[in-house]
């Protein structure tokens, strides 16, 4: 399907712009390992277990941000990256400084990073997971920074992201 076969209504229902992911919920092999890398490496908090099987973990407090469980998959290997499924979820930080942080973090773990990349709207850090699923971190730059075209539209691109400009504001 291209856009030319998307028919647009009249007057489209639009979901609010208020409107925000609330969470994600992953089938994970190992709890322990998958609590060590979100909680231990990214630094989310734990907010709760449900039995011996599922976490719940958040940033700030908030009930949950992500959920861990191991109900159909406790032990079982990574999903094909060429099967259908989630390609990544994005974790957005709330300034460039926090993304540093985060990034710094990594590489002093030693972490692997499978690209970085600077969007003109937002910079980029990517990475999987322990059971391969694909993690984004991501800042979003102030709106009216936003690339635009001459018609006004958004001109997003991916561009080597410039880690030691990133990096620079420790």
């Amino acid at each position: 399907m291209n856009d030319e076969t998307i028919k647009q209504e009249a007057d489209p229902y639009r979901i609010p712009p208020a409107t925000r992911i609330g969470h994600i919920h992953l089938k994970v092999s190992d709890l322990k390992r998958s609590l060590e890398f979100y909680c231990n490496l990214l630094g989310f908090e734990l907010t709760m277990r449900y039995g011996a099987d599922a976490a719940f973990i958040s940033a700030g407090g908030y009930h949950h941000h992500i959920g861990l469980n191991t109900w159909e998959s406790k032990n079982a290997p990574p999903a094909s990256p060429h099967s259908v499924g989630l390609y990544h979820m994005a974790i957005l930080y709330p300034t460039r400084r926090d993304l540093a942080v985060a990034a710094d973090r990594l590489l002093k773990a030693d972490y692997p990073l499978t690209g970085a990349s600077d969007h003109g709207v937002s910079e980029a850090i990517y990475l999987d997971d322990p059971d391969g699923n694909g993690v984004e971190l991501y800042w979003d730059r102030p709106r009216d920074q936003w690339p635009k075209k001459p018609d006004g539209s958004l001109d997003m691109y991916t561009r080597r992201l410039d880690f030691q400009g990133l990096l620079s504001l420790l």
